[in-house]
């Protein structure tokens, strides 16, 4: 009787160290990696399309301000009715005539300091800043798939985990009530099962709820669910050091280039703001018919007229647009100070977190093989007797714990390197090479640029763009 319970206990031991090993399962080769999900991520964001769109807006605003130095023609239709009384001696006339104009006007700024000029070239960097606020968006939304991605397989790894314990203490308590049944072991024992099981069955039902949320999480990031994962995605090529990670990322970020170039935009409008205390010049020109409505006669009229104006006195207005255009582009400039430290602190942040994931890593695998070998000897032992179920139980959670930390120092070390790429400013679809359709910014710019007429067809052209990008 002692030797079919010892039997049924080994052959037990013998599946649940299956059980315990197999961590990780064999994975499809045609299963959803994390460039499936960058690809996801860069193809469906709301968020990229939005800040694209804010783009577009600035690229029109440098042909508006380039439509400043053109000249303006309108059409223009006036109708007017007149009254006057006169009196001259002791008569007293009445007129009240009734008048009809239509013409076409015209005016040309000819003269301003190159206040218009200035506005140009400040919307131009502008638009270069705003391309940059584009790339660091891109970045976060590239980062936050990786980390869904990660979230999913890590949640997955952990429900796998959790499954493998259910098992094992399944097969655990099936031996202590072989045991029990022979007198190797009290009641007490079977209870310890007992509860090592439940705690198990509720620890599978706590990580299958995570997976449920790191999916949800996936899909508002990716743009669908995901599929079976490929597991870890190997790492990217990072820097050999710190220094060469911050020296990059100095060079290369988007937010201090964006903010490099927000900068010169308002050194150019604190330049236009002093020009407009200049004179300015302007030239207008009119031509039509004038006609009353009392008679039949006409008059065709034209008009030349040259004007300059120089600003005396506005109240001090002008005087105070200078001084708050001032304190505007030097606010720009603390914050790009503030931001290349923001970039550097990031990028040693990052940089740590890797380190330190790595090392984890490389402790928690030992401790996985050690808590193996461990609970594998601890286990044989309590079939000869020379353990309790408690210190069993013991092993075996000591070993589901080695397992999760493994698991999670993996993940954590896959989420600091691409977290050190973003703060190096590399986390983008052209350096990742994903197979996309890049977006250009520079296609809607070129044709918007030289402000073109609406009748031109160049206008033409960015209306068929704008119906591509479903703006129509």
């Amino acid at each position: 009787m002692r030797r079919t319970a010892t039997g049924k206990l080994v052959r037990a031991c013998a599946l649940t160290a299956g059980l315990a090993l197999s961590v990780m399962p064999l994975r499809q080769a045609w299963a959803d990696n994390l460039t499936d999900a960058f690809i996801g991520a860069y193809n469906t964001s709301g968020l990229l399309e939005q800040n694209r769109a804010l783009l577009r807006a600035a690229d029109e605003d440098v042909a508006i301000a380039l439509a400043a130095l053109r000249p303006i023609i309108n059409w223009t239709v006036n109708i007017s009715q007149d009254y006057s009384r006169t009196r001259t001696g002791a008569s007293v006339a009445t007129a009240n005539p009734a008048r009809f104009f239509s013409g076409l006007t015209l005016s040309q700024l000819l003269y301003d300091g190159g206040a218009s000029v200035l506005g140009k070239q400040s919307a131009q960097e502008t638009v270069l800043s705003t391309r940059q606020s584009l790339i660091d968006i891109e970045q976060q939304v590239l980062f936050r798939a990786a980390t869904a991605y990660l979230g999913v397989l890590l949640q997955e790894e952990t429900v796998q985990i959790r499954q493998n314990n259910v098992d094992l203490s399944s097969e655990e308590l099936r031996a202590s009530n072989d045991r029990f049944e022979v007198g190797e072991v009290t009641r007490t024992d079977v209870a310890l099962s007992e509860s090592q099981l439940a705690s198990s069955r509720a620890d599978l039902a706590d990580a299958q709820g995570d997976l449920s949320t790191a999916q949800a999480e996936y899909v508002n990031a990716v743009g669908k669910r995901p599929g079976r994962t490929s597991g870890q995605p190997s790492l990217p090529n990072l820097p050999r050091s710190q220094s060469e990670a911050i020296n990059l990322a100095l060079r290369n970020h988007p937010s201090i280039l964006s903010a490099q170039h927000q900068v010169r935009a308002l050194d150019l409008i604190v330049q236009q703001q002093r020009a407009n205390l200049g004179p300015n010049v302007s030239l207008s020109a009119d031509v039509g018919v004038r006609e009353d409505f009392d008679d039949d006669d006409y008059q065709n009229t034209a008009g030349v007229a040259l004007s300059l104006s120089q600003p005396i006195y506005a109240g001090g207005r002008l005087a105070a647009s200078v001084r708050r255009a001032m304190a505007t582009r030097d606010a720009s400039r603390a914050n790009l100070l503030n931001v290349q430290k923001d970039i550097t602190q990031g990028v040693t942040d990052a940089y740590v977190r890797f380190e330190t994931a790595t090392a984890s890593l490389t402790a928690s695998t030992e401790r996985v093989r050690a808590s193996q070998v461990a609970f594998d000897g601890i286990r044989e032992e309590a079939t000869l007797g020379a353990r309790t179920t408690l210190d069993v139980l013991t092993a075996q959670q000591d070993l589901l714990d080695a397992q999760l930390a493994e698991i999670a120092s993996r993940t954590e070390r896959s989420l600091a390197a691409y977290q050190l790429l973003q703060a190096q400013g590399l986390l983008t679809a052209e350096r990742l090479g994903l197979a996309v359709q890049i977006y250009d910014p520079t296609l809607y710019y070129n044709l918007v640029k030289k402000a073109p007429a609406q009748v031109s067809k160049q206008s033409k052209d960015l209306d068929r763009v704008l119906k591509a990008l479903r703006r129509d």
